[in-house]
């Protein structure tokens, strides 16, 4: 188990950078949509802090922190999904401008960043679940990071763009 730490450490670093980055560029740009995937990779730094931990405490300690990271991650989606839908309600009553092209380049910054983090715990996640269950996650972190890329004008239809019925 020893020899995951590395792996782990530096996952938790380079998520604590994709957290730190989204929320500073999310907050001058006026993004939701790099703010809530902040948020989202608060609760998945977190759940790999606790996996971490899980390899340097004592087996007692280690079997329940890696429960808890799991439970962690899962609570932390939640609530994120709900502040989400509070906020976009708010945006829609009142709509505030978005700097777009901070949010494309960071989103795609993300998007490779989540990627690192997911190859990271691709070699310790074929022995533990726990690091496997991360790994996946981030795999889905890749998509969920280009959510801000894709709510600016770059992926939505031109207005010009006309939907026949017929």
């Amino acid at each position: 188990m020893a020899h995951y730490r590395k792996a782990v450490a530096a996952a938790v670093a380079l998520n604590t950078g994709i957290f730190v980055v989204e929320a500073v560029a999310g907050f001058r740009a006026h993004s939701l949509s790099l703010l809530m995937d902040s948020v989202h990779n608060l609760s998945d730094e977190m759940a790999l802090v606790f996996i971490y931990l899980a390899f340097i405490l004592s087996k007692g300690v280690s079997r329940n922190l890696l429960r808890s990271a799991n439970i962690f991650n899962s609570v932390g989606l939640i609530v994120v999904s709900g502040v989400l839908l509070w906020q976009s309600v708010e945006r829609l009553l009142h709509p505030a401008p978005v700097v777009g092209l901070v949010a494309i380049v960071v989103g795609l910054a993300a998007a490779a960043a989540n990627w690192e983090v997911a190859r990271l715990l691709w070699a310790p996640g074929r022995n533990n679940a726990a690091i496997r269950l991360a790994y996946v996650h981030n795999l889905g972190d890749v998509y969920v990071s280009l959510a801000p890329v894709c709510s600016q004008d770059s992926c939505s239809p031109s207005p010009d763009i006309r939907f026949s019925t017929r």
